[in-house]
């Protein structure tokens, strides 16, 4: 296999290079990679990979692919990228034989689906479960118990950033609640030629490595035309005090990646057919290890159906932005003789995956340009903070003579400062009254342990802001999608109110490339022990200047809305920038649960061990 694999990369030296943004002409299928258009049910085309049933026999191996005119070797199932679609029935047992060729020690994770620990696929922490070595077979097998658009992924290293994710389908054992004549999945991810662990040594090197759209002098000249002297020269002092980048917005960025939609590179861009008067479904998958994508379809508005799997009342919207780990399903009804453009940029505004749904495929759609970089606001620093530079803090409760003062930002005039439509969303809350509670205010407390060199920002009056669709999206002119639209499509009236309150800091240093949760990284915490039958309300707080996607293995997250008769059940919810955030969990899940953000080289860290007993 390795003189087939070299062989392959060989002759992948002499392939024909054509820059187009971040992507090449040739596609993974360029060296021998299956064709893979991950269409799914209806309107299935050749060469889709689409496996049904009850039993299924999968292989994790290495094959050679070529997205930007240099071949790589990549992490595939059954030779292909994306992985097949699995196709389930809710109801069934499933069995899934996984047979490991790689190297090194592998697992999958089935990602949002509710099962047993032991066959969670954590290594180290699913209950018995270690991964599954080189050369040897692994059977996960359980009862599907709920339907709708999820993933698998890797596990293990970084395999899933180089290739080793792919779609899951449930479908219902009852009747849907909406018609539809077609049905696409939509998977999204990130590809880099280099080496996951180089991308990760240059990060902790330097973290705005692939930043490639830090302020310029032009930028400059701007603000001094428009803002005027005094106030330019007041927020250039702030951040560079806080010595913070005011467009941190992606760790990893187009400057590595070339962005995919269905194992297509923007070059190529997926194709999705339909006939005339046809309603189609689309299922949106964020695969990526590191990109939020911000997507739309440009002459076509999207009919949102579910978020992460779970039915939700229909909303229409011009934009969504998809964060790493999300689903979200839609319907659109295309006009007869027209073709349209999906266009996922992501949230630096360093590139884009991109498809066509079209009649014909002669019939091609303009492809957008890029958004404007957006710069982070006030709001997106939690209001107040205090920046611990590098020479650490003191215990809390103890003078802290290295800290600047808190900073007094009212005196700063930054546009938007005074901007209350951002407390909207909590006095909605307060006027639901009597079927909500007031979760979204409150003190902050910081733990002794956030302070030291390893955290750089605490936020101090973080806002709840389901109703804020985030930094680059405010504004815009298009509708966007916000957590505050989602409601259960069924309702959860008299579902038990939490019996306790945990709250949990998402924590940071930058500068030094250091992730945690209450300031101290998984290797050095203790699990979260909870009750088999309790009910829990998690309270985030985020400390940081990004967007973090936290994802609760084996039970829901049902998030607090402020309606407490349809609160949108997710698997994983973006804690915005200096914001809080809280959901309940009902304990219902025995054994050991993985709990993390799902940033792929923030987990290591940002990450804590879950045992319910």
């Amino acid at each position: 296999m390795r003189r087939d694999l070299d062989r392959l990369l060989n002759e992948g030296v002499n392939l024909h290079r054509r820059r187009f943004v971040t992507g090449l002409s040739l596609g993974g299928a360029a060296l021998g990679l299956q064709p893979f258009g991950l269409l799914a049910g209806r309107g299935n085309e050749p060469g889709s990979t689409t496996l049904q049933g009850r039993v299924f026999n999968l292989t994790i191996s290495q094959t050679a692919v070529n997205f930007t005119g240099s071949a790589r070797v990549a992490t595939t199932v059954n030779g292909s990228l994306p992985a097949p679609v699995l196709r389930w029935r809710e109801g069934d047992q499933v069995t899934l034989n996984i047979t490991n060729l790689l190297p090194e020690t592998s697992s999958i994770h089935w990602h949002g689906i509710i099962l047993p620990s032991a066959m969670d696929g954590v290594p180290g922490i699913s209950t018995g479960f270690n991964g599954i070595r080189p050369g040897e077979t692994f059977s996960y097998r359980f009862d599907v118990k709920q339907s709708g658009t999820y993933w698998y992924h890797s596990h293990s290293g970084f395999q899933e950033q180089t290739g080793l994710y792919g779609a899951i389908i449930v479908d219902p054992k009852e009747p849907e609640p909406y018609a539809y004549d077609r049905d696409y999945v939509v998977l999204l991810s990130d590809w880099t030629d280099e080496d996951p662990n180089d991308v990760y040594a240059k990060l902790k090197k330097l973290s705005h490595y692939y930043n490639n759209n830090e302020r310029t002098h032009g930028d400059l000249m701007r603000d001094l035309e428009q803002k005027g002297l005094s106030t330019t020269w007041n927020e250039r002092k702030m951040w560079g005090e806080m010595r913070m980048s005011q467009r941190d917005l992606s760790d990893v960025t187009g400057f590595t990646y070339t962005y995919l939609m269905n194992g297509k590179n923007p070059a190529d861009g997926w194709i999705g057919l339909f006939k005339p008067k046809e309603k189609i479904r689309l299922r949106f998958i964020n695969a990526s290890a590191m990109t939020f994508f911000d997507l739309r379809i440009p002459g076509l508005k999207m009919t949102v159906i579910a978020a992460d799997g779970q039915n939700v009342e229909p909303v229409t919207v011009d934009e969504i932005r998809l964060g790493v780990a999300e689903t979200y399903d839609v319907l659109v009804e295309p006009a007869d003789n027209a073709a349209y453009t999906i266009f996922a940029q992501d949230i630096a505004r360093s590139g884009y995956a991109r498809g066509t749904l079209t009649p014909h495929l002669s019939m091609t759609a303009h492809i957008p340009s890029l958004d404007k970089v957006a710069n982070l606001e006030h709001r997106d620093m939690g209001m107040s903070m205090h920046h611990h530079m590098d020479h650490g803090m003191p215990d809390a409760g103890h003078s802290q003579p290295n800290m600047p003062a808190t900073m007094d930002h009212s005196q700063h005039n930054m546009p938007g400062a005074m901007d209350h439509s951002q407390h909207t969303m909590t006095d909605r809350i307060k006027q639901m009254a009597p079927n909500s509670s007031d979760f979204s205010t409150g003190p902050v407390n910081h733990a002794a342990t956030e302070y030291g060199p390893h955290v750089d920002m605490l936020s101090e009056d973080p806002q709840y802001r389901l109703d804020d669709p985030g930094v680059g999206l405010r504004n815009n002119g298009r509708r966007v999608l916000t957590y505050a639209d989602l409601r259960s499509l069924h309702t959860t009236r008299g579902h038990p109110d939490p019996d306790r309150e945990i709250e949990l800091h998402l924590t940071g240093n930058m500068a030094r490339y250091m992730w945690s949760i209450n300031g101290v990284k998984h290797a050095d915490a203790e699990p979260l022990r909870w009750k088999l039958g309790e009910r829990l309300r998690i309270n985030f707080v985020n400390d940081t200047m990004m967007n973090h996607p936290m994802h609760l293995h084996g039970m829901w997250s049902d998030l607090e809305s402020g309606d407490n008769y349809f609160l949108p059940r997710k698997h994983t919810v973006i804690v915005q920038p200096g914001s809080r955030i809280s959901y309940r969990v009902s304990v219902d899940a025995e054994g050991g649960w993985a709990y993390h953000c799902h940033l792929l080289y923030h987990m290591l860290g940002m990450f804590r061990t879950v045992i319910v007993s």
